[in-house]
């Protein structure tokens, strides 16, 4: 832990639940901070056997399983749908190296084999910040260029009166004799660039699908502080539904009808039952010492029933907030040992 350069904050959830709208807010309340998309990491739509196997060089019988239909459509919110190594190879980069990982080439940036869904466009380039101070990556190591920056996530649910709240909040613990002076010396005034002794990244995780274990164990294990986004089914359905599309590579997605009860809904439930009551998602009491097992951080309802309706958008805000600041905390605290 000593020589890690970026903290990796997961924000987790049912799609809509949401994670871009909370790690957008998070990234310009905190410093030194930056996002990357579990959406960047979709495979091909179109996706053969040799084809995985000259990009990820792995013996056939390690291929990955061919993306599944439910519905009569795709189903892009299921583990088979993310490049899950590729994702695991960029997690370990931005841990030891506090930056996206980069690759450079004879003939330039090149595009990756990334799926056009949704808002996922991956390409070979070098971040500005970063320029070329890092070392070239072998070739299944990309640089995301994220195409979910480039989507409306609609109106801010949160007040600018609460977002400066939070600025404010996070500015009294960054200052000198306040714990997050100690983890961000130069927030105030530095490059922000992550060296050997200078102060940590925070890569904010925005993922769908990154507590589902044991898919996603190694993912887990690569991610440093884990929020967890609990939405109700009639919200989730709402917001996406409430969505115009996505950018794609090649034009623009809308969701099929009933995308969301038949594949969205129903993957989100089989993938989180562990956190769950009785596995009993729709409930929505979460068991809280199988979170606390595996390092999961959720929200506590303020009075029985709010599993019902949900959270305010303003609570979960500063939830997090508080969480990633005592989370920080924490980890500067075991950096030390």
């Amino acid at each position: 832990m000593g020589d890690q350069k970026a903290v990796v904050v997961g924000l987790s959830g049912c799609s809509s639940s949401g994670k871009t709208t909370l790690a957008r807010l998070l990234r310009d309340i905190f410093p030194n901070t930056f996002i990357l998309h579990e959406d960047d990491f979709y495979r091909p739509e179109e996706e053969s056997v040799f084809a995985e196997m000259r990009w990820l060089e792995i013996p056939l019988a390690d291929t990955p399983p061919r993306l599944p239909f439910k519905g009569g459509v795709r189903d892009w919110d299921c583990a088979e749908s993310i490049n899950i190594p590729d994702l695991e190879k960029a997690l370990s980069y931005i841990r030891a190296e506090g930056a996206f990982p980069v690759s450079t080439t004879s003939s330039g940036p090149t595009e990756t084999h990334r799926s056009n869904h949704d808002n996922v466009i991956s390409r070979w380039t070098t971040p500005a910040y970063k320029a070329l101070s890092s070392p070239p990556l072998p070739g299944i190591q990309p640089f995301v260029d994220s195409k979910e920056d480039k989507n409306s996530v609609g109106k801010c649910p949160a007040s600018p009166a609460k977002i400066e709240a939070m600025k404010a909040k996070v500015q009294a613990w960054l200052r000198p004799g306040s714990p997050g002076h100690d983890i961000f010396p130069a927030a105030a005034g530095g490059d922000g660039d992550s060296d050997a002794d200078g102060p940590p990244r925070v890569c904010l995780l925005d993922g769908f699908l990154l507590y589902s274990p044991p898919r996603f164990s190694r993912v887990m294990d690569l991610i440093d502080i884990r929020l967890f986004l609990q939405v109700t089914h009639a919200k989730a359905t709402q917001r996406r539904e409430a969505r115009d599309g996505y950018v794609t590579l090649e034009g623009f997605w809308k969701d099929p009808p009933g995308y969301v009860d038949d594949v969205v809904w129903p993957n989100y439930v089989e993938a989180h039952r562990w956190m769950f009551v009785g596995g009993d998602v729709e409930g929505g009491r979460l068991d809280w010492d199988a979170l606390r097992q595996r390092g999961v951080l959720a929200q506590h309802l303020k009075a029985e029933g709010d599993a019902a309706v949900g959270f305010e958008f303003e609570d979960t805000l500063e939830w997090a907030v508080d969480s990633v600041m005592a989370a920080l905390e924490g980890w500067n605290a075991q950096r030390k040992r």
